[in-house]
């Protein structure tokens, strides 16, 4: 009898648990907000976000195409992404008939809200300011994002309904607990949440389910070609932003991204994996957090992140 191959020993029934626990927070939260809106970015988190949320709605499901996502999809461009996930971002958008709305860094430096410490300062920490702006301008009291309790320390603190208040901010010492899935909805005016509901996956899960449900993505995901340098143990992608310093050296190495971002702060790891079923094999594998292995930004402290979300971040 032939060996069994580690993806196919791999059980992945608790996928449906998964999935039915994140349909049920959106359509919590579009019966229980007046003005919400997904955070879409084009990256594989809020792309499985996107899939949950088309089963949710019955978007594309019938002939007709009658179901539709209730409400908006918010994108923060720094101005400095991978262009092929904005492409992929724009082209999904196009798919499903959805609104998609893009607020950019580069206006709020227009108008004097963002001020670069220097002109290679990285955006993404800005990004908050942005966000914060766009809340203002259409009134949102809900944003659906991507993100993972299994990520980052700062964020496994998170609740999946995470208050923010009327100035964006986060503490995380006055969120109410959720039991038995009691979500709080409680709002006072200027005040928004913050809606997760893939807080309970991880990155294997994640990559699990894009296998099971043969989820597009971007092709910086899989394994190509990049030129690099070794800087502070990550691979840094060598680009007009993000250029190599005096004494390093410039090589050729088949990497992948585990996590997509600003240019300026994320980084590839290396990997040969063409499929999903790979990615999941090397992520068994992984003793890093994406994260960890990936994002310049989270290197500065280890209360970093905890820092940008209490001053509005994602």
């Amino acid at each position: 009898m032939n060996a069994r191959t580690p993806i196919e020993s791999l059980s992945n029934h608790h996928l449906d648990a998964l999935e039915e626990e994140t349909i049920f927070v959106l359509r919590e939260v579009a019966a229980a907000f007046e003005r919400p809106a997904l955070l879409f970015s084009g990256g594989k988190d809020s792309l499985v976000m996107l899939k949950c949320a088309e089963k949710a709605f019955g978007v594309n499901s019938s002939p007709c195409g009658s179901g539709r996502l209730p409400y908006p999809l918010l994108m923060i461009d720094t101005g400095h992404n991978f262009p092929e996930v904005t492409d992929f971002r724009d082209q999904r958008a196009r798919e499903l008939g959805a609104e998609l709305i893009v607020r950019s860094v580069e206006d709020s430096m227009k108008r004097g809200t963002v001020r670069l410490a220097h002109p290679g300062e990285s955006r993404n920490v800005h990004q908050s300011v942005t966000l914060l702006e766009a809340i203002e301008e259409f009134r949102f009291d809900a944003l659906i994002g991507g993100a993972r309790r299994d990520e980052e320390k700062a964020r496994a603190k998170e609740r999946i309904f995470s208050h923010r208040d009327g100035f964006g901010q986060w503490q995380p010492k006055a969120q109410r607990p959720e039991l038995w899935t009691l979500f709080n909805h409680k709002l006072q005016p200027g005040e928004h949440f913050r809606v997760f509901p893939i807080s309970n996956w991880t990155e294997l899960d994640v990559w699990q389910y894009i296998a099971r449900e043969a989820i597009a993505l971007p092709s910086i995901y899989y394994t190509h070609p990049r030129e690099v340098v070794e800087r502070r143990g990550l691979l840094v992608p060598v680009t007009e932003l993000t250029p190599p310093k005096d004494g390093e050296t410039v090589v050729v190495r088949d990497v992948r991204f585990r996590t997509v971002g600003d240019i300026t702060c994320t980084c590839p790891v290396p990997s040969l994996a063409v499929t999903p079923e790979q990615v999941v094999i090397e992520t068994l594998a992984a003793d890093v957090s994406e994260r960890g292995a990936t994002r310049m930004d989270d290197q500065t402290s280890e209360a970093s992140m905890e820092k940008r979300k209490q001053d509005g971040y994602f």
